[in-house]
């Protein structure tokens, strides 16, 4: 089946879910890009502008690397689709991301992987630690949800919504991430910093260095650096704000059909 969706789907969306769509799609690829995909498997979604009940998600049987933004699916908080399309929608996605947007409102893009050093730290009692600068952003604002099985249940909806919180993002025990982003920008820059945290902290446990020996800062230092990122203290903007441009023309040379 042609990943390729007729183009004239453009002439029917307002510009607002336009743009939400090309910016969707973006964060596709270049979880795609980094490598932190799972085949066709692993979602984002976002919600359509305007529309606390109605988001977008990825077409179940594609890869990262074909999404466009008119081959994304627009579903309900129930799991039905809004539009005509060829495409499923993996159940564990609407089960995770119809829970979250309905009970988060300031989640406007939902980001849930299985990428490795951030499902290898979710089997660790703590968590992400506070290792390195990556790392600060997430100190006592990372979420834990024990693993219950493939999530194709409704009534785990509550206890996922219930151990998120208000925190930005969310360890699945034994299963992978979840990151909110005010927009799919932060999303994705939330879960590359979270990935980078991970990734080292794993190096450094691989030197069979004792916990007694790593150097942590102190706990009023590491939430003196949260809120030097949560504030957008200094010069410090909003994850993604300054990067997102750039990403953008990386896209453009790398696969400019993603906003198709």
């Amino acid at each position: 089946m042609s990943a390729d969706i007729p183009s004239q789907r453009r002439k029917s969306i307002d510009d607002a879910e336009w743009q939400t769509r090309v910016d969707l799609a973006a964060c596709y690829r270049l979880i795609a890009l980094l490598g932190l995909d799972d085949m066709i498997y692993n979602h984002i979604s976002a919600r359509v502008p305007g529309k606390q009940d109605e988001f977008l998600i990825n077409p179940y049987g594609l890869l990262f690397e074909e999404i466009t933004a008119s081959s994304l699916v627009k579903i309900n908080l129930q799991g039905e689709k809004l539009e005509q399309s060829p495409y499923d929608v993996n159940v564990a996605g609407f089960v995770i991301h119809g829970a979250i947007h309905a009970a988060r409102h300031d989640a406007m893009c939902v980001l849930h992987t299985h990428s490795d050093a951030s499902t290898a730290v979710s089997t660790q009692q703590n968590g992400l630690l506070p290792l390195s600068q990556f790392a600060m952003r997430f100190y006592r604002r990372q979420a834990f949800h024990d693993y219950e099985g493939v999530a194709i249940d409704m009534d785990e909806q509550s206890r996922l919504v219930s151990d998120l919180g208000e925190c930005p993002v969310m360890l699945m025990r034994n299963h992978g991430v979840l990151v909110l982003g005010r927009t799919p920008g932060e999303a994705f820059m939330l879960l590359y910093y979270f990935e980078r945290a991970a990734r080292i902290q794993l190096d450094i446990q691989a030197t069979s260095v004792t916990a007694g020996a790593m150097v942590l800062p102190s706990p009023a230092v590491c939430e003196k650096a949260a809120l030097q990122f949560w504030e957008q203290q200094g010069d410090i903007l909003i994850n993604g704000e300054r990067e997102w441009p750039a990403l953008l023309r990386k896209l453009e040379r790398d696969c400019p059909d993603y906003h198709h």
